[in-house]
């Protein structure tokens, strides 16, 4: 079995579907996590609440898509979206402060 053939099992057999939690329900888990995390990583005084909105559903996104290579993200309930949530919302403002240089 090549590398390819590896990595292309790997990334098939991983979830690949969202949650059952709904459009809404990212939204204002999205917007908590991203609050939570502004607030843990220092960035709360330059974000309205859209962008923490915004920080929290692309962290809800990347976090399902890096933990889905480990566990089964579409039978995720409301809890375990939040903490996915805050988790890739966390990477994601660390990322962008690595990037810009910001403190």
């Amino acid at each position: 079995m090549s590398a390819s053939d590896v990595v292309y099992t790997v990334v098939a057999e991983r979830s690949t579907t969202t949650t059952a939690v709904g459009w809404i329900g990212y939204i204002i888990i999205g917007g908590i996590a991203g609050w939570l995390a502004s607030k843990i990583m220092g960035t709360d005084a330059q974000m309205g609440i859209l962008l923490n909105v915004v920080v929290g559903i692309i962290g809800a996104f990347l976090g399902g898509f890096l933990l889905s290579f480990a566990f089964d993200t579409a039978s995720g309930g409301w809890w375990f979206t939040f903490f996915t949530a805050l988790l890739g919302s966390v990477i994601l403002l660390f990322l962008v402060k690595l990037v810009t240089g910001r403190r």
